[in-house]
């Protein structure tokens, strides 16, 4: 519960300091005094769209910090989650906004994301305003109030899974379909294209190969002088390098007996001799296999001018793009030639998961269906006590097609006569009625959702007298089942009934006009009553009304 709040220079409130209760309490004061105000700032640490004109008028940066008990309230798995110190007895939450712009979010000293803090503050405190009412018109939130009921977040669970599998098993089928239709209007085309690749037969490496054959066949002839040249100059009888080295040799051999170190030089060159042989007899061997072939030569230029051509052709540059430019079109026609047993396996799919999908929904929709019996009771129980006594009140479900919710569509009837005809509850109820339908609602959802604090912001629009006392019960009720509930009102019916009382009063000053809130003592509760009840002129009868009335919902607890 919202045990503290604390505004520093947000919009007229210069600086709020202010304690709340457990149970029921109330808010008072008169039209334009701030109330909106409070719970715009509120609003902030729910995680609202922050604007720097909210900053108070001179001021560079204002701060709203809300202290929560939530030790019976179980949110220590979304602290853990988030990786944030969890404090059950005094969680902090705060929002700052600066002049420039900036907004920043912390739980608990901690640094959020607005998301974060969202996801929170939606747990934290349900504020109902006025506009609220027209949650009526929507499906989704009638929908959602049976969903609470029927207690079955892990069967909506369930099929939502199963559900999200049916979709993407759809999206999958849809997906092949159209590259199998764009590839069998390609599919003439493709096969050209196909052939032409594999009548080149592209080999990877082979197109370099080729090139340097191209450029020895090339200059053969000069190959072959240089060649013969240089076994001219190794093996010649007379003048060649191994001739001369032998004779070398020899004249070395004829000393070595008187000069030993001639050996060491004899042992050189001939290992010089023996590999210049070796070289010379390659060279030899390479003379005779260089010979030049005019039709060689143009067969592998007329290879190279193919795969020239089909580089050009596909955009790329390397016979290995080829290969694979070849290959995916193959895998494309074979995807073609077994699109049929695709389909038919992705159609399969599809109808299973669809199968799976409709078994989680009728789980569903038989939960739903217990659960709107009981809606139907506890809403005419609450409703006939609040001044409908020939109230009727209808939970039309009726089937629709699958959608992320299921497959129900959900619609509140209502009829305030016998002699009327049910309609959807938003066309035909008058603005006290929809007040009191929403009231109890809230009070019946909030017996199945542990939410730790409800603001109900002039929820007793068109109402008033008994009705207004009688819902101020059903909210004092929902108070006093460990939770809190705060109603900003006019009503001095409800007002008495309040545990605790709070006046939100505007002033002004030398510095402007100035909006703060205080809490009541019981004297300052039977003024503030006698003046909701008489007016700005309080009368000795309205004083006493006022006791009255304080005394009459001291009983009534």
């Amino acid at each position: 519960m919202l045990k503290h709040l604390y505004i520093k220079n947000y919009t007229l409130i210069d600086q709020l300091d202010i304690a709340f209760h457990s149970g029921f309490s109330v808010i008072t004061g008169e039209t334009g005094a701030g109330k909106s105000i409070i719970l715009g700032a509120i609003g902030l640490l729910l995680g609202n769209r922050a604007d720097s004109k909210q900053i108070k008028q001179g001021e560079k940066k204002c701060t709203i910090e809300a202290h929560f008990d939530l030790s019976n309230y179980g949110f220590d798995s979304f602290f853990a989650e988030h990786d944030i110190d969890f404090e059950p007895e005094d969680t902090i939450v705060r929002r700052e906004l600066t002049a420039t712009g900036k907004s920043r979010a912390f739980i608990n000293d901690t640094p959020v994301s607005l998301q974060m803090m969202r996801a929170l503050g939606e747990q934290l405190i349900d504020v109902h305003s006025q506009h609220q009412n027209l949650l009526l018109q929507k499906d989704d939130f009638q929908l959602n109030v049976i969903d609470i009921i029927a207690q079955d977040s892990k069967e909506l669970a369930a099929y939502r899974s199963a559900f999200q599998q049916y979709k993407e098993a759809e999206r999958r089928l849809l997906s092949v379909k159209e590259q199998i239709s764009k590839a069998q209007e390609n599919e003439e085309f493709m096969r050209f294209q196909f052939s032409e690749l594999d009548n080149a037969g592209l080999v990877e490496g082979r197109q370099e190969e080729l090139e340097q054959e191209s450029e020895t066949l090339s200059h053969s002839e000069d190959i072959k002088t240089a060649f013969y040249e240089a076994d001219n100059l190794l093996n010649d009888d007379d003048s060649g390098v191994i001739s001369k080295l032998g004779k070398s040799l020899d004249s070395l051999s004829d000393i070595e007996k008187v000069y030993p170190k001639a050996q060491e030089l004899i042992q050189r060159l001939s290992s010089v001799h023996i590999e210049l042989k070796d070289i010379a007899g390659e060279v030899s061997g390479e003379v005779e296999n260089i010979d030049f072939d005019p039709s060689r030569l143009d067969s592998i230029n007329q290879q190279l001018d193919l795969l020239n051509t089909l580089e050009q052709k596909f955009h790329v540059s390397t016979e290995k793009e080829l290969i694979e430019i070849r290959d995916n079109i193959a895998e494309q026609l074979k995807n073609i030639d077994n699109s049929d047993e695709e389909l038919d396996l992705l159609e399969q799919d599809v109808k299973a998961k669809l199968v799976a999908c409709e078994k989680q929904a009728e789980k569903l929709t038989g939960l739903r269906h217990k659960a709107i019996k009981i809606v139907e009771e506890q809403m005419k129980s609450r409703l006939i006590p609040l001044g409908i006594p020939n109230v009727r009140f209808k939970v039309d479900l009726s089937p629709k097609a699958l959608s992320l919710d299921g497959a129900d569509k959900v619609q509140f009837l209502f009829s305030a006569n016998t002699s009327t005809a049910m309609e959807p509850v938003a066309q035909v109820a008058s603005g006290g009625e929809i007040a009191r339908v929403m009231l109890s609602l809230k009070a019946m959802v909030s017996g199945a959702v542990k939410l730790p604090t409800i603001i109900f912001d002039e929820i007793d629009t068109g109402v008033s007298g008994k009705i207004a006392q009688k819902m101020a019960l059903i909210m004092q009720e929902m108070g006093d089942n460990n939770r809190q509930v705060i109603s900003i009102t006019h009503l001095p019916q409800i007002a008495a009934l309040g545990s605790s009382h709070y006046k939100v009063e505007k002033e002004e000053t030398a510095e402007g006009t100035r909006s703060h809130m205080r809490e009541l003592t019981q004297e300052q509760r039977v003024t503030e009553i006698a003046q909701m009840l008489s007016g700005a002129d309080i009368s000795d009868a309205a004083l006493q009304n006022a006791r009255e009335l304080l005394e009459l919902s001291k009983k009534k607890k």
